[in-house]
């Protein structure tokens, strides 16, 4: 008789462990995350300085960090140089020859001019003394070759004079012009690495985690701030198969949060994904069955003004499930 008492007062225990253990897993708990955002940098240089601090809130813009780019200035230096010379060589193209050549070439001009008239005049002599037979004709075949000379010279000059007064060819100075604004891209190219020193939050974002030091060596692409997103604030609770139907996406839900005494916001649905290792499970007491599938629950505020000052990985309750 007594063995039959102790048998019906443990399984009345047992009965009374397994109600409050599945009063206990009835509660759907979830973490408040925030979407984290990596800053990097395009150049690779040293920290010169850095201001600000882990768990400070930075306003889109903001500098955090400046580096030294020894290596860039001295490209600066070369691409302003680069650009000063390609800059007078369209000058000069486009202008053509300066005034001191053009007067040289105007009494060249005038030089040859006078040669080719004076061998003129010896060929009209030559002619008529040839006409008399008074010179062989070999003579006169000297003086007629030193006519041409003097002749090709002559409007060779007047050529040269004139391009020169007109200036530099149309592909002469298409091609200073192309040199011109490659040194104007070089130019453009440094000073935009050049701002790269300056580290700024491309949002509102709170600092997390700084992973450079002032004189450490910060290489293209590595991480130099991490943080999270002030906005990016969301509810994430995993549930059981047998719960998802009432987390239907655009779904309201009432969530408390335990740390502000159970204060109430309303939150919707955003996604629901489903979860291919438990190891993602992120309520606290999952009560599911061996054979479930488990799903992701992502949910907003309704106000975003109400979550934007909570605690990262803090835990709240789902109100109404």
């Amino acid at each position: 008789m007594k063995q039959l008492f102790y048998i019906i007062g443990l399984a009345l225990l047992l009965q009374g462990c397994s109600c409050g253990k599945h009063e206990k897993h009835a509660t759907l708990e979830g973490k408040i995350e925030r979407d984290q955002l990596s800053v990097t940098t395009k150049v690779p240089g040293r920290v010169q300085q850095i201001l600000v601090e882990e768990g400070q809130l930075v306003q889109q813009g903001d500098t955090l960090m400046i580096l030294e780019l020894p290596e860039v200035d001295a490209k600066a230096i070369q691409a302003q140089g680069a650009l000063e010379v390609a800059q007078a060589q369209y000058e000069m193209a486009v202008k053509g020859a300066t005034e001191g050549q053009i007067r040289q070439l105007r009494a060249k001009v005038d030089g040859l001019k006078e040669q080719y008239e004076f061998a003129q005049k010896s060929l009209e002599r030559m002619r008529n003394l040839l006409a008399d037979s008074l010179v062989a004709q070999q003579k006169y075949d000297e003086v007629y070759a030193k006519y041409q000379g003097a002749r090709n010279q002559y409007e060779a000059a007047k050529v040269e004079l004139a391009e020169a007064e007109r200036g530099a060819r149309v592909e002469q100075q298409k091609m200073a012009l192309g040199q011109k604004e490659r040194a104007l891209g070089a130019v453009s190219e440094v000073h935009a690495a050049a701002q790269e020193r300056f580290i700024l939050a491309p949002q509102e974002m709170t600092i997390e985690t700084i992973n450079l030091k002032v004189g450490e060596l910060a290489l293209a692409g590595y991480s130099l701030i991490s943080g999270y997103i002030t906005e990016g604030t969301y509810f994430r609770l995993t549930v059981p198969e047998s719960k998802v139907k009432a987390f239907q996406k655009g779904a309201v839900k009432e969530l408390r949060i335990p740390y502000l005494d159970n204060k109430a916001i309303q939150a919707k649905v955003e996604t629901v994904k489903a979860l291919s290792a438990y190891a993602n499970i992120s309520t606290a007491y999952p009560d599911f069955e061996q054979q479930e599938a488990m799903f992701e629950i992502r949910l907003k505020a309704v106000n975003p003004a109400e979550s934007r000052a909570l605690l990262t990985k803090a835990g709240f309750i789902v109100a109404d499930h």
